[in-house]
C-alpha cells in the first residue's frame, strides 16, 4: 500500500506534513488540456491538490504531440482532456480527477466549485469567459499564453482582464520549450497560492529572449477593475 508521506516526501520535506495535508483539500479546474494544460496536468496531477477537473472538447491531433507532453502517437484522435486525467491517475493513486468534454461555455453552467481555476487556452474570447465566470462565483484564475518563444502569466484577483483586446490574432508558431517554461512559472504560482504561501496578484510577468539570446522578463502592474 502507498503512504502518502513516502509518495509526497519531497515536498513534505519542503513544507511539512501540515501544508501538504492542506493540498488534500482543494480542487482547481484546468481550462484547456492542450500544450499549457497537457504541462499543468504533469506539473500539478502529483502535487497532492485533492482534485484536478480537466476541460477540453478536443481531441489529439499529430500537430500537437511535439509540444503537448502528456500525448504520444498513440493518442492520436483521443479527448484531450480524458487522456490527461487518465495520466494523472495513472501517477498519482491519490488524486482524484474529472474529464469534462465540453466547451467552457457549457461547463461554467455546472455550478461546481473551485478554489483556483487556471487558463491553458488559446483565444482571448475563452479567456474573457473565464474571467467573466470566474468574478461570478469569486474565485481568482491564472492566465497564461505563448507564442514563438514568449510567453505570460498573471494571477488575476482583482485586476481587470479588459486591458487585454479581444482579436483573431493567430500565434505564427511555438516552441516546445516555451510552453513547458511559461506552464511551469503557472503550476508554481497554482502551488504557492493553494499551500497558502504568499503570490503576487494582479501582477503580468511577460518573458521572453531578445535578440541576443538573453532571457528577460518583464513585470507589468494591471489596472483593476
Amino acid at each position: 500500500m502507498i503512504k502518502t508521506e513516502d509518495y509526497f516526501n519531497r515536498q513534505i520535506q519542503l513544507w511539512g506534513e501540515e501544508t501538504q495535508a492542506l493540498l488534500e483539500n482543494k480542487k482547481i479546474a484546468i481550462i484547456g488540456s492542450g500544450g499549457l494544460g497537457s504541462s499543468l496536468a504533469l506539473a500539478l496531477g502529483t502535487s497532492g491538490i485533492g482534485q484536478i477537473d480537466m476541460v477540453d472538447f478536443d481531441t489529439v491531433s499529430l500537430h500537437n504531440i511535439h509540444r503537448q507532453i502528456a500525448f504520444t502517437l498513440k493518442d492520436e484522435d483521443k479527448l484531450k482532456a480524458e487522456v490527461t486525467v487518465e495520466l494523472m491517475k495513472s501517477k498519482n493513486p491519490f488524486i482524484k480527477a474529472n474529464a469534462y468534454t465540453v466547451p467552457f461555455a457549457e461547463f461554467s453552467k455546472l455550478e461546481n466549485s473551485y478554489d483556483l481555476i487556471l487558463d491553458a487556452t488559446d483565444n482571448l474570447g475563452t479567456r474573457e469567459e473565464i474571467d467573466a465566470y470566474a468574478r461570478s462565483v469569486n474565485t481568482p484564475w491564472i492566465y497564461a499564453s505563448v507564442e514563438e518563444f514568449n510567453g505570460q502569466v498573471c494571477f488575476f484577483d482583482e485586476a481587470s482582464f479588459q486591458v487585454f483586446n479581444a482579436s483573431d490574432h493567430k500565434p505564427g508558431g511555438i516552441t516546445a520549450p516555451i510552453v513547458m517554461h511559461i506552464a511551469s512559472l503557472q503550476a508554481n504560482i497554482a502551488l504557492r497560492y493553494l499551500a497558502g504561501l504568499t503570490v503576487v496578484k494582479d501582477k503580468l510577468y511577460y518573458l521572453y529572449f531578445n535578440n541576443e539570446g538573453e532571457l528577460i522578463t518583464q513585470k507589468f502592474s494591471m489596472p483593476k477593475n
